[in-house]
């Protein structure tokens, strides 16, 4: 945006044209004092001298792409400008963000320019949410000046931002939002790479389905397809015969041996890259080992599996926590002919479906063109340029890869009960949260002990968007089934924390003691403006106020945690968490009030002006004055005993 300076700071960001002027923008990871959770806060103005359009104006041209923003009061600018900036950051994805506040006096009027408003926008990636207001500042310029304004493709770059974002992987976004609507904390650790899930002694750590509690012996092992194959075939589950080889050669005598068709892959691989399925003849199979072979990392082995192809369907059978949750049958990408366009003309139109956004929340990916494609559609003797007879379905892969435009569809009230056994019989070999299953058969409705149904790998780290948005078929809410393996309850991730508005070293230390006399086995986590403890032993005091509780709430022995927030460090940075058992304010500020307000069910607050003391405890009030010599921390320590 232009800078423009100003004695008379009337205009601080607006360029020439502007009748809006947005700035003092602030990020707050957690609560603040405009709303209760993390969020982008900036001033919005009318400039002085500049006239914008009828509020109602505005509200029409925004309500042609959001029509339910017309049914709604819009009080001022601000206001429309709020809701507008919270509906875009969504992103089309149907995101959870949905929460904004306006703080003003009266309203906003082109004649005072002085005037201002302070809007909160819930906001999850910073980066992405400062863009979303920047296109909505654009947008209604651009509506101030019937000016054309191309939405779209600005659309797509936040929705590509925010999938590049650490939030916007499907799975981790999806347990981030169960997560949220469970009331579980949740915040990333940027050093170590892992989601964080809980407080404390509570808290558990991980990558998507891959959590901290797992064994990576095991997960490691199930990238060694090999020997995973060998270990159930020990076992007595049906697997495919097949051989590793480290040639072409190889690969031609192991197919020769087992008999065509086979199926080629990578010995370590992912998603489904490098494979090629029903490969009936040796020139299919030298192309299927190139394929294979260019999916080998560098810094991996040439080895690659050779194995029988077992006919039928592609499924995925999900375990968490040793348990079976759910299944998923999943198609090859495909298109249907319409008798005018090309192949290729069909995958442009099919990807343009809002299914196949290829976003966090969508149900389907979009129809990657590549050389594997190409080959297929050859060995159908078809290519991009063919023309498909009406109704004509053609499919584009022989492998069902999801991540490449296949279809997933809700199986999981259809499968055999030997089926779901020999899920969850597989499933107790492996310390793992999460296993993924794929197997090849043309029925789940039909036992494993019928025949032709064959195990074809183990999967470690298991996605859920297939199950959770199938693109056929009822959802099934795995992110709920992998959260609740840790926590009943939001209540089960917390552990107590006692927040205080000001609090001394001296002091801090005696709530310590006091707390340690009634559980000396307790570890607790302190931390001030002027130190760090846990229990007595005082730690490094960083300059980000907010690190040093992070710090603590990541220690995985900490039963408690105290905490001091005065009105400068809210104001700045805001809080860490949300959610305090016990509030001891002390004469607070306005802005220091906000921690009575971001309190848990059943939660005290103690509040002290000057002698009288008010305490506020599951909707009862008691008020009454301090003794001459009686000192206030008589008072909170006695509270603290009912939070314990």
């Amino acid at each position: 945006m232009v800078q423009e300076t100003s004695t008379e700071l009337v205009r601080i960001n607006a360029r020439k044209t502007d009748v809006f002027d947005l700035f003092n923008y602030r990020y707050y990871a957690g609560p603040n004092p405009s709303l209760d959770t993390g969020a982008l806060v900036f001033d919005f103005a009318v400039v002085p001298d500049r006239e914008p359009l009828p509020i109602g104006d505005y509200v029409t041209k925004v309500g042609d792409r959001y029509p339910h923003l017309r049914d709604q009061n819009h009080e001022t600018y601000a206001h429309l400008f709020a809701q507008t900036v919270s509906e875009v950051g969504k992103l089309d994805m149907n995101l959870h963000l949905n929460r904004w506040s306006v703080k003003s006096g009266d309203g906003l009027r082109p004649t005072v320019g002085h005037r201002y408003s302070r809007i909160a926008v819930q906001a999850l990636h910073e980066r992405t949410i400062r863009s979303v207001v920047y296109l909505v500042w654009d947008w209604f310029e651009a509506i101030t000046q019937d000016d054309e304004f191309f939405w779209d493709d600005q659309l797509v770059t936040l929705q590509n931002r925010f999938r590049q974002s650490v939030y916007g992987g499907p799975t981790v976004y999806a347990l981030l939002r169960t997560a949220y609507e469970k009331g579980i904390p949740t915040f990333y650790l940027w050093d170590e790479g892992l989601m964080q899930y809980g407080w404390g002694k509570k808290h558990i750590r991980g990558v998507a389905t891959t959590f901290n509690c797992d064994s990576h012996i095991d997960s490691d092992f199930t990238t060694r397809k090999d020997d995973c194959k060998a270990f159930l075939n020990t076992l007595g589950f049906p697997v495919p015969q097949g051989e590793i080889v480290y040639s072409e050669k190889e690969a031609r005598q192991v197919a020769r041996d087992i008999g065509y068709p086979v199926a080629v892959k990578p010995v370590v691989g992912h998603k489904g890259i490098g494979v090629t399925a029903d490969v009936q003849d040796g020139d299919e199979l030298e192309k299927a080992y190139d394929r294979a072979l260019a999916a080998i990392p560098d810094n991996e082995p040439t080895r690659i599996i050779v194995e029988q192809s077992i006919k039928g369907k592609d499924f995925r059978l999900l375990c968490v926590n040793g348990r079976f949750v759910a299944a998923t049958e999943r198609h090859p990408a495909s298109v249907i002919g319409d008798g005018d366009s090309t192949i290729w003309e069909l995958i442009q139109r099919e990807n343009r479906k809002p299914a196949r956004l290829d976003t966090p929340t969508s149900p389907m990916s979009k129809i990657i063109v590549d050389d594997a494609m190409e080959h297929y559609l050859e060995e159908q003797r078809l290519s991009l340029k063919t023309v498909l007879d009406k109704g004509e379905t053609v499919h584009l892969r022989k492998v069902a890869n999801l991540s490449a435009g296949g279809m997933s569809i809700n199986a999981t009230h259809t499968i055999h009960d030997d089926n779901i056994i020999l899920a969850q019989d597989i499933a107790q070999y492996f310390r793992l949260t999460c296993l993924g299953i794929d197997v090849m058969t043309e029925s789940l409705a039909e036992s494993w002990k019928e025949g032709n149904f064959a195990i074809i790998e183990i999967n470690a780290a298991p996605g859920v968007m297939m199950h959770l948005n199938p693109a056929v078929g009822d959802s099934v809410d795995v992110p709920s089934h992998i959260l609740e393996t840790f926590f009943a309850s939001g209540v089960d991730a917390r552990i107590p924390i006692i927040t205080f508005n000001k609090i001394t070293v001296q002091e801090l230390q005696t709530t310590i003691d006091h707390i340690l006399l009634q559980h000396p086995e307790w570890t607790i986590g302190a931390v001030c403006r002027d130190g760090v403890f846990v229990n007595r032993s005082q730690k490094v005091l960083r300059e980000d106020y907010n690190s040093n509780i992070q710090s603590l709430l990541r220690n995985p022995k900490l039963d408690l945690l105290i905490a001091e927030y005065p009105q400068d460090i809210l104001a700045e940075d805001g809080m860490f968490y949300y959610g305090s058992n016990l509030v001891v304010l002390e004469d607070p500020t306005e802005t220091e009030m906000m921690l009575a307000r971001d309190v848990i069910d059943g939660s005290t607050v103690v509040i002290k002006k000057e002698n009288s003391v008010s305490i506020r405890r599951k909707g009862l009030i008691e008020d009454y004055t301090l003794g001459a010599e009686e000192p206030f921390t008589r008072v909170y320590l006695k509270e603290i005993g009912t939070i314990l």
